[in-house]
């Protein structure tokens, strides 16, 4: 039968955003619920969410501890614009097409979204339920946490802050990017797969080269989502972008194509689209024609 990557998509977000509504309540105290919801529903390409359920289809894994998985990724990405827009970072005003939260609600009130968006991400994914292996939980919040904290998302965000107006060698740029946008990236990978279970009961070893050509796939994908995001921010304009056009440069932030130039920049995307169908290849999976379309379609996306 022939893949349908569409109809894939479309049915997997349609689930993931069931879910996230279900999950984020409304009713949190003095309104915060209505920011939190604001700043992670209903916009996005839900990309962390698909690389989790595409990567734990390819293993057969607990649909249940994926899709938990995907909205927690999207809750921990969506608490990163948040904080990432505030005045104290990039002072953004707009975000997904509409204000970012910190206009529509308040510096106070969007901190605190992000804060609860955080928590919230660890809580899901350690329900009271014993439908979900214990040493699942434990695997996924590891991944997680690591992939967020300071090796990973906010470590990359803390160069990202230090660097403005500096000039950043390739392999000092690769190395911010890796952290800031690739970590949680290669983490969604990562926590699709460690939803493999064996008998629907019990965690399952994977082979090691599996997950080594896991990981290198989704460290390929995250940084060539970086250097198109760098690409598409001197190409795109702000209404298909859904976001401020040209700030990198107006912010003089270093990027693969102040770097590179913008053709040598297109042909690193490429590259790295290259290395990860590669390693995909390497896995030997059936059932991994999603994950290949999802790395084509980051690359050669233009918003």
């Amino acid at each position: 039968m022939t893949f349908d990557f569409e109809v894939w998509r479309a049915a997997s977000l349609v689930q993931v955003e069931q879910t996230l509504d279900r999950l984020i309540d409304a009713h949190s105290p003095a309104n915060l619920g209505e920011a939190m919801r604001y700043g992670a529903l209903g916009g996005g390409k839900r990309l962390r969410a698909l690389l989790v359920l595409a990567a734990s289809e390819a293993v057969s894994g607990n649909f249940d501890a994926a899709l938990r998985a995907a909205c927690a990724v999207e809750m921990i990405h969506a608490y990163s614009l948040i904080h990432d827009d505030m005045p104290c970072m990039d002072n953004d005003v707009l975000r997904r097409g509409k204000p970012t939260v910190h206009v529509a609600y308040g510096e106070a009130q969007a901190l605190l979204a992000g804060d609860a968006l955080q928590a919230l991400a660890f809580e899901i994914l350690t329900p009271d339920k014993d439908e979900i292996p214990s040493a699942v939980q434990a695997k996924l919040c590891r991944l997680l946490a690591r992939a967020s904290g300071s090796e990973g998302m906010a470590g990359g965000q803390a160069i990202d802050l230090a660097s403005v107006g500096k000039s950043l060698t390739e392999s000092e740029l690769r190395r911010m990017h890796e952290l800031k946008t690739g970590a949680l990236l290669k983490a969604s990978v990562e926590m699709g797969a460690a939803c493999h279970v064996q008998n629907g009961t019990r965690a399952s070893h994977m082979p090691y080269g599996l997950q080594a050509s896991l990981a290198a796939y989704g460290a390929a994908v995250g940084l060539a989502f970086q250097v198109v995001d760098d690409i598409l921010d001197v190409t795109a304009d702000e209404a298909t972008l859904g976001k401020t056009a040209g700030k990198d440069a107006a912010q003089n932030k270093p990027t693969y194509v102040a770097l590179m130039g913008l053709e040598a920049a297109e042909t690193y995307a490429n590259e790295l689209l290259e290395k990860a169908l590669v390693a995909l290849d390497a896995c030997g999976l059936e059932a991994d024609a999603a994950l290949r379309e999802l790395a084509i379609r980051l690359v050669r996306r233009q918003s």
